[in-house]
């Protein structure tokens, strides 16, 4: 049974429909990256996934629970850790206090999160607003993992970072998956770093999936036809 389903999703921003039809799934310790074009519904699937958007129409479940009439916050309860576009960390709290805001028990606390950021670790009675924008994409994704998700929703999780820095948060998302069998859903557009740690691939076109595949399968011709400028 899929850790996460995705029915034939509808959603609108009021007269605006924005998916079409999603569909895709998730396994339990799997990775899936979710890629195509700016402005092709990957944020939009995100949002209705994590109940921050009504559907029009479809299904989504959640290890085997039926996400229709369950709130956002119930759904975070249940294991659905977002680490969402544009960081949105709290700024007058320093690192300490973001990290512990939304904790549950669990294996991911303060010294497993600053084991996989040390940098956290160094900032911790900082408050977030001093942080670098890498540092603030850390904290971020620290603050996810201490909710102790079941699954790890990482949307555009490198976009506008250094270099280094982003490498720091692959090499993170690697170690997540070698190390915890966590399940992951990565939202970007980087196709060299998704087939590093990606299982498998679901590309939108125009609020719909229009190619579904073993990471690998994304061929140069795919690549032109959905994800190229």
């Amino acid at each position: 049974m899929s850790l996460l389903a995705v029915e034939n999703i509808t959603a609108s921003y009021g007269a605006s429909q924005a998916l079409f039809g999603v569909s895709l799934q998730i396994a339990q310790g799997e990775v899936l990256a979710l890629m195509g074009r700016n402005g092709m519904g990957k944020s939009t699937t995100v949002k209705a996934i994590c109940k921050m958007l009504p559907l029009t129409s479809g299904r989504i479940t959640f290890d085997g629970k039926d996400l229709a009439r369950v709130a956002s916050y119930k759904a975070a309860r249940m294991g659905l850790g977002l680490v969402p576009e544009g960081r949105r960390c709290f700024t007058n709290l320093t690192v300490w206090e973001n990290l512990h805001a939304a904790a549950t028990a669990g294996l991911w606390d303060f010294a497993a999160v600053t084991a996989l950021f040390p940098r956290l670790s160094e900032r911790r009675d900082q408050s977030a607003a001093s942080l670098s924008g890498g540092e603030q994409q850390m904290l971020a994704i620290g603050r996810a993992l201490m909710t102790n998700p079941s699954l790890l929703i990482l949307d555009e999780a490198t976009e506008g970072l250094a270099p280094i820095v982003r490498q720091e948060i692959w090499a993170a998302i690697a170690k997540l998956k070698a190390k915890t069998g966590m399940s992951i859903l990565v939202v970007d557009k980087s196709l060299r770093e998704l087939a590093q740690v990606a299982d498998r691939a679901v590309i939108l076109e125009r609020g719909e999936d229009v190619w579904q595949g073993q990471i690998g399968d994304v061929s140069e011709v795919v690549t032109q036809q959905y994800l190229g400028v």
